[in-house]
Order: structure tokens, then sequence, then C-alpha cells
């Protein structure tokens, strides 16, 4: 899975920390996830939908590989 973080982060002019701290978890956290190291649960998911006020599947979309065959 892939996302739009990082994109959404500097279009809000928004630090890593500041994001982590809207959405309770650290800075490595969402540095991981900017990286596509970690797939956020789905409360998370939800939580940066609402702090960037867009849908879930904006922010983060299926690989080739994801996708259900």
């Amino acid at each position: 899975m892939k996302n739009s973080l990082k994109v959404e982060r500097a279009r809000h002019d928004m630090t890593q920390d500041r994001l982590a701290e809207l959405i309770g978890v650290s800075r490595q956290t969402i540095n991981s996830m900017e990286k596509n190291k970690y797939v956020p649960s789905t409360v998370l998911a939800l939580r940066l939908s609402e702090v960037f006020k867009l849908p879930v599947n904006e922010l983060f979309q299926l690989t080739d590989d994801d996708k259900v065959r």
C-alpha cells in the first residue's frame, strides 16, 4: 500500500512531530508510514483522514500486489 501522507503534510505545513501529536503516535511512526514501512491500523487511517479532511482512499492506495485478484 502506498500513501500521500508526506504530500498532505507538506500541503498543510505540518511537521511529523505535529501530525504524530494530533493522532497519538510517535514521530517515528509517521516517518515509517511515509516510507511505506508501516501500514496503519484502521483507527489511525481514520484519524489521518479527519486531520487532512480527505477520504481514507485518497490518503492510502492499494498497489497491484495488494489488490483482490
